[in-house]
C-alpha cells in the first residue's frame, strides 16, 4: 500500500522558517518525481515546487522562489521543503505528491498524495 505522510507544519510569525517532510512507504521514492502543492479553502490547489527522481533538477513557483527550497534524501525515502522568510500569504494546507512520470506542475500528473500538513503564518 502506497502512503505519503507530511509533517513539520505549524504556526509561525512572518519572517520565520519551517521545514516540511514527506515520508513515503509502499514505494521506493527514488523512482518517483515528488511535488509540493498547497491549497486554501475555496481555491484550487496551487503548485509550489517539484524535484526529479535523482534530485539534480528542481523547479519552484515564482511566488516562493528565493524563499523555498525542495530537496530529497532517497536513502531515507523522504523529500523536504525548506520554507524561509514566510509571509501570511503562505498560509495553506501543504501536500506532497509522487509521480512515476516526469516531474511537472499539474496536480493531475501526481497519482499519489498525502493528507496534508497545515502551515499558518501570522503577521
Amino acid at each position: 500500500q502506497v502512503q505519503l505522510v507530511e509533517s513539520g507544519g505549524g504556526e509561525v510569525q512572518a519572517g520565520g522558517s519551517l521545514r516540511l517532510s514527506c515520508a513515503a512507504s509502499g514505494l521506493t521514492l527514488s523512482n518517483y518525481a515528488v511535488g509540493w502543492f498547497r491549497q486554501v479553502p475555496g481555491q484550487e490547489r496551487e503548485f509550489v515546487a517539484t524535484i526529479n527522481w535523482k534530485g539534480d533538477n528542481t523547479y519552484v513557483a515564482d511566488s516562493v522562489k528565493g524563499r523555498f527550497t525542495i530537496s530529497r534524501v532517497n536513502a531515507k525515502n523522504t523529500v523536504y521543503l525548506q520554507m524561509n522568510s514566510l509571509i501570511p500569504e503562505d498560509t495553506a494546507l501543504y501536500y506532497c505528491a509522487a509521480s512515476s512520470s516526469i516531474y511537472g506542475t499539474a496536480p493531475d500528473a501526481y497519482p499519489h498524495w498525502g493528507q496534508g500538513t497545515q502551515v499558518t503564518v501570522s503577521s
